[in-house]
């Protein structure tokens, strides 16, 4: 996550012929392909990291070759492919378009986990209208896996092939499995009693996953993922992928989660209606 990221633009959406959105996603799918490439060699390799949050106190913010490169490697072939759609990306900024689609970039999301190791990271594009993301990729390039969302459905590919997504029943928070990235996400005043009022009440808390967690969650496997302070391209590709597989996603009081900021997923509409009569308080 970065500290600061311009405003999306905001409008009206038109509404994508089927054909155009499946030529959107099969070129999502090459950008996806191109950013594993180049994240792949680096991946438990020695790498340089710097530190983006710049400020003494504030949480660590590692950005490094392999998201710059990424996400370079992304708008490449977007200039080449969609020159009339804007690029929005964590490492590289807003470049506005004309065509009324802006495509959203977070070459990395879990970079902590990248530079240690662990596979809990992925690649996220999404292709925004304006209003909400109409499609959306989560790429993690060194398991081979691949979570798609749109209004044709909710899918993994991997090695074993492609199955379709669905999340699991879910009535209580006392039966939830529950995950969010990281405490200190929540500001200490209002939001973290709140979280931890309802992470008092699941069957199970977890910490860490970042964008994977959210994939897990549309696969049937956990409930709930609460989090705060996060940007759009921390989000707007998730938000197909859990909404096709019959989840929910929104912000603390039911709004739209395409403009970031504190996120609500929940499997199953019960649940998330429980946890949103207790985040929907906070100030």
């Amino acid at each position: 996550m970065s500290p600061t990221a311009p405003a999306l633009p905001r409008h009206a959406p038109a509404e994508l012929a089927p054909k155009q959105l499946g030529e959107l996603i099969a070129l999502a799918h090459l950008l996806a392909d191109a950013s594993g490439e180049v994240i792949r060699r680096h991946f438990r390799a020695p790498l340089a990291v710097a530190d983006k949050s710049g400020a003494e106190g504030t949480m660590y913010d590692p950005v490094t070759v392999a998201d710059r490169d990424a996400e370079a490697a992304i708008r490449a072939l977007l200039a080449e492919r969609r020159p009339q759609d804007g690029r929005y990306g964590e490492e590289h900024g807003f470049e506005p378009g004309d065509s009324g689609l802006t495509w959203v970039i977070d070459p990395i999301d879990g970079t902590r986990a990248f530079i240690t190791g662990m596979p809990l990271w992925g690649t996220l594009i999404a292709l925004y209208d304006g209003e909400r993301p109409v499609l959306g990729v989560m790429d993690q390039p060194w398991t081979g896996e691949r979570f798609i969302g749109s209004r044709f459905g909710a899918e993994l590919r991997d090695r074993d092939g492609r199955r379709p997504l669905r999340t699991r029943a879910c009535a209580r928070l006392a039966d939830a499995a529950l995950y969010s990235t990281h405490p200190d996400l929540f500001e200490r005043g209002h939001e973290k009693p709140a979280f931890d009022a309802i992470a008092a009440r699941v069957r199970m808390t977890r910490f860490s996953g970042d964008c994977y967690a959210y994939c897990m969650l549309a696969a049937g496997c956990l409930d709930l993922v609460i989090e705060a302070g996060l940007k759009p391209y921390d989000v707007q590709a998730l938000i197909p992928i859990v909404e096709a597989a019959g989840g929910l996603m929104t912000g603390w009081r039911g709004e739209n989660a395409a403009h970031g900021g504190r996120i609500l997923v929940a499997g199953d509409a019960r649940v998330h209606a429980e946890a949103l009569a207790i985040l929907s308080q906070v100030p």
